[in-house]
Parts: C-alpha cells; sequence; structure tokens
C-alpha cells in the first residue's frame, strides 16, 4: 500500500490488531505508536510517494545446547516478542539503502559488493551483501530496495540482533523478489553464510534457525545442511512462569576472539580424534586420550570438549522434559548446564577484560534472591558478556526484577514471552 494508505491502516488502529498477537505485552496504542514512528522516519528519509510493506523478525532466546549448534549438536531455541521491524519500497536499480534507528545508512550496490572483504568485517553493509550473494548463489532473486528499520532486540544481549538483521534482508528479499517462495529454513542458511563470510563471524545456525522460524523448536544439526527441526508445544506462562532475560550492561563489540576460540577449540580436539567436529568424534576415544589432547590443544579446549558432549546430552533431556510438562527435570537441566558453561566452557567472563565480570554477578544474584525457590538460571547465548536467561515464578518476578535493576539499571530485567511466528510480511 502507499504511504497515506498505511498511516490510515495505522490510524484506524487495524494495523495494531492484525498484529496483537506479536506483541502481548504491549497495548495496541503502544504498537501504533511504534509502527507510526517507523512510517514517519521511513517517509522522512525516503519520501512519502512510494508503495510499502512491513516486515518483522523476532530474537530469539537460547533454551538449551551453549556452544554446540558450530559444532553440529542440538539445541533447543525460541522466538521471543522482542523484534525487528521494517518499513520498505522496491527500487527500479541494484542499490539497496537501509537505515536503521540510531546509526549511520548502510548503502550496497548488489553489482559491485559481490566477494567478502576484510574491511568490512564486523559491518551491517557486510550482512546485507552477503545475503545478496547467498540469495543468488541458490538460484533466487535479487534487487534493490530502500528500508528503515527499528528494533527492540537488545543489542549485545544475546537475543540475536544481527541474526535477526540478516533474516529480515532475506524476508525482504524473499518477498519483493521471489514471492514469498523460500522457506525461512533457507533463509536462515543463506544468514548463516552471510554472517560466517561477509561478517567474519564464524558462527553456528541456531541464531538464524530460532529467529526464522518462530516458536520453541528443537534443533539437531548432525546433518547442518539439513536440519531437523521440531516445534515443542510447551506454554511456560500457562504453568506461571516468566522467561527473564537480565542484561548486565556488557556488549559483544570487541568479543569475536573468544566466540571464535570456543569452536576453534572444540574442532581442534575433534580434528586430533579423526573428526572434523565433535559432534563425529568418539567420546570413548577422547576420554582415553585426554593426556595427549592437553599437550597438543590445552586444558581449556579439553574441558569444552568435556562441555559438549554433556550438553548435547542435555537438550534431548530438556527436549523430553518440555514435552512432558516436566519442568523440575528441566530446570535441574537448566542449571546443570549454567554450572557447566561456567566451569567448563568458560565463556561467562572474558580473559581479556577480568575486571568487568556482570554475568557472573548476576548468576550469582540470581542464586542468593532465588534459593530455595522453584527456578532456574544460565548463561544467555554466546556469553562472554550481556545477559543471563532466568526462570522465574511470576509472584517472584516483581522483587527479583528490583533487585537486578537496582544493579544493573532500571529496565536491565526484562520479561519476555514465546512468539509463535518467525520472520514475516506484516498484512
Amino acid at each position: 500500500m502507499t504511504v497515506k494508505e498505511l498511516f490510515a491502516a495505522i490510524n484506524s488502529g487495524e494495523l495494531a490488531t492484525s498484529v496483537a498477537h506479536l506483541y502481548p505485552s504491549s497495548t495496541k496504542e503502544e504498537i501504533s505508536a511504534r509502527f507510526a514512528g517507523a512510517l514517519s522516519d521511513f517517509e522522512k528519509n525516503f519520501g512519502a510517494n512510494r508503495e510499502v510493506a512491513l516486515f518483522s523478525v523476532p530474537g530469539r532466546s537460547e533454551l538449551s545446547g551453549n556452544h554446540t549448534d558450530h559444532n553440529h549438536g542440538a539445541v533447543i531455541a525460541a522466538s521471543i516478542d522482542l523484534d525487528i521491524i521494517a518499513v520498505v519500497s522496491p527500487r527500479n536499480d541494484e542499490k539497496i539503502c537501509v537505515v536503521s534507528r540510531g546509526f549511520s545508512p548502510d548503502n550496497v550496490n548488489i553489482a559491485s559488493y559481490t566477494v567478502p572483504d576484510p574491511a568490512r568485517y564486523g559491518r551491517s553493509d557486510a550482512l546485507i551483501a552477503g545475503m545478496c550473494v547467498g540469495f543468488t548463489n541458490n538460484g533466487y532473486a535479487v534487487g534493490g530496495f530502500d528500508a528503515y528499520t527499528t528494533s527492540n532486540v537488545l543489542g549485545g544481549s544475546g537475543l540475536s540482533s544481527s541474526a535477526a538483521f540478516e533474516v529480515m534482508i532475506g524476508n525482504i528479499l524473499n518477498h519483493l523478489y521471489n514471492g514469498g517462495k523460500i522457506s525461512n529454513v533457507e533463509i536462515a542458511k543463506i544468514a548463516q553464510f552471510s554472517e560466517n563470510k561477509f561478517f567474519g563471524k564464524p558462527c553456528g545456525l541456531m541464531d538464524q534457525m530460532a529467529c526464522a522460524v518462530g516458536g520453541i523448536i528443537a534443533i539437531d544439526f548432525a546433518d547442518p545442511t539439513a536440519p531437523v527441526i521440531e516445534p515443542i508445544d510447551f506454554d511456560l506462562t500457562a504453568h506461571g512462569y516468566s522467561l527473564c532475560i537480565v542484561n548486565t550492561g556488557g556488549n559483544h563489540a570487541d568479543l569475536t576472539p573468544d566466540y571464535a576460540a570456543v569452536p576453534a577449540e572444540m574442532k581442534a580436539v575433534a580434528a586430533e580424534l579423526g573428526a572434523t567436529v565433535l559432534r563425529d568424534a568418539d567420546e570413548a576415544k577422547f576420554m582415553a586420550s585426554i593426556p595427549t589432547l592437553r599437550e597438543k590443544c590445552g586444558d581449556r579446549a579439553v574441558l569444552r570438549t568435556l562441555h559438549f558432549f554433556e550438553e548435547n546430552r542435555r537438550v534431548a533431556l530438556q527436549k523430553e522434559a518440555l514435552k512432558a510438562g516436566d519442568l523440575e527435570k528441566y530446570f535441574a537441566n537448566v542449571l546443570a548446564s549454567g554450572r557447566s558453561s561456567f566451569c567448563y566452557l568458560q565463556n561467562v567472563f572474558t580473559t581479556v577484560n577480568i575486571a568487568e565480570q556482570g554475568l557472573s554477578l548476576a548468576l550469582c544474584l540470581a542464586e542468593k534472591t532465588l534459593s530455595g525457590k522453584r527456578a532456574a538460571w544460565r548463561v544467555h547465548g554466546g556469553g562472554f558478556a550481556g545477559t543471563v536467561q532466568v526462570y522465574v515464578a511470576e509472584a517472584d518476578v516483581p522483587a527479583f526484577r528490583e533487585v537486578c535493576d537496582s544493579i544493573f539499571g532500571e529496565g536491565a530485567c526484562n520479561v519476555l514471552h514465546i512468539r509463535l511466528d518467525g520472520a514475516i510480511k506484516i498484512m
């Protein structure tokens, strides 16, 4: 529809009504105000005489499987009710301009930016170019567009703001130039390619898959070219619990070497065992080889491998616990996962800056505040900085939130809901 027509749909409440299920914590007035603000900013940047479409991609929360996906392990993840939205209009050339709220515009010429450029690693224009190249490599159409985006997926929070952005670009290309025929699973795979090759970050596939597909899903990456995705029908809210993500204020900006070391060390151990990734390595052989592996790969790599094997088993246990509605078993494994990440995976703080240990502090506070209660806590996402994940009974949320906000700042404790829709075109 035109900009004018979309403003009319927003002002009448039609838009808010159609997307209310995506934002259970927001009023229709708040939803309308957010979309009206995005459309107004699009108009300021690109003009009013345009035909536009709306898109939404959620952030994600990793529920189980901390640093297992990149070694072809299994995970459980869920999309959440924080998202990136985009107002988009097609162009008739091969140029893409994306203006994201609070950032400088990203301009990409599809025809000229076709190979990875190390000088652009870590930049959002690299992600855009990578998505276009990925689409082309897979035989899909690409084209130019102007877009204004705004996001409430906290950057550097472990909620996958970068994956949501990648999937958003794929979502736009899918609907503008491919008739919406490309599956969200395929878009997620292209997004991983973009982040690995053009952004310069050797991530796994979990973040992109959870943002793209939606709901709670168990994913087995034994064959990453054909991941097995299993939806899990579980309503945390109906069981009287909230999923709290505590933002400790750190960010992931300078932590790429820390992240990269995790899969690299695991794969170094796998190579010594005659495999490419740990999923294909023999655990018994690993245990018998620890003395040699300590010398060749180092103790940390050995510890991280121990974490991988145990964490992969925990995913299966937690999947069955959720399917059976057994929160006691699920929470016990959440706590075990958190201990393993802290002690063996060692991704709760970075050794580059040992003075900053916000995640360690948040985990300690969760244990102190919720001790004796039916609750669970663990590091969230990639780790090293950012957020922790805490399952809190609804009656205990206000007190827990007050403690976290008093230490990490107002709004540090985010109470989230699981979103059933993945990447979508709205209306």
